[in-house]
C-alpha cells in the first residue's frame, strides 16, 4: 500500500481533545484562516504568531478569540503548546517550526509539504452526533469528496429511519 512519498505506514486515526489545550498556528494567512474556526470550535487556545495577518484572523483576535502574535516565527514560540501548524508561505520556517515541535513531542501539521509534517489535517463534516474526518494519501480533492459521500449516506440514512 502507498501512504505518499517517504511513508511506509498510513497516518494513525485520532480525534483530538484541544478544548482549553494552547494550539500555535505559525502563518496568519488564508491557511491560518480556514483553519482557525475549527480550533476555535474545539475549545482550544489559539495563538497565531505572523508578521502578516488575514482579515478573518485580525477579527477574532479583536474579539479575543485568539492571542495574535504579530512578528516572525522565533524557537520557544511553541512552549507549552499540545498542537502546531506551521502554515507561512516560507519552507525554511515550516520547517524550523517543525523541528522545535518534533523536539518537544508536539504534533504538527505542515501545510506546505504536508508529508514531513507529524499531523495531517482531514476533510471533516460533520452530521447529528457524528463527526466524519477523511485521510485519502494527501489528495485533499478525494477526501473532501469521500467525506460529502459519506455526509450525504448518514443524511439518506436518517431520513430513510423517519
Amino acid at each position: 500500500m502507498n501512504h505518499g512519498p517517504g511513508l511506509s505506514h498510513p497516518p494513525y486515526p485520532s480525534g483530538l481533545i484541544l478544548a482549553g489545550r494552547r494550539v500555535v498556528v505559525v502563518g496568519g494567512g488564508h491557511v491560518a484562516a480556514r483553519r482557525l474556526p475549527a480550533f476555535l470550535d474545539a475549545g482550544a487556545a489559539v495563538t497565531v504568531v505572523s508578521p502578516v495577518v488575514d482579515p478573518v484572523v485580525r477579527e477574532a483576535a479583536a474579539k479575543g478569540q485568539v492571542t495574535l502574535v504579530e512578528r516572525e516565527y522565533e524557537p520557544g514560540d511553541l512552549a507549552g503548546a499540545w498542537y502546531a501548524m506551521a502554515s507561512t508561505d516560507r519552507p525554511a520556517v515550516n520547517a524550523a517550526v517543525l523541528e522545535e515541535a518534533s523536539a518537544a513531542r508536539i504534533f504538527c501539521v505542515r501545510a506546505d509539504d504536508a508529508p514531513l509534517g507529524t499531523a495531517w489535517t482531514p476533510a471533516v463534516g460533520h452530521h447529528a452526533e457524528t463527526t466524519v474526518a477523511v485521510l485519502s494519501n494527501r489528495d485533499p480533492a478525494r477526501s473532501a469528496r469521500t467525506r460529502d459521500r459519506l455526509l450525504d449516506a448518514l443524511q439518506a440514512d436518517e431520513g430513510a429511519d423517519g
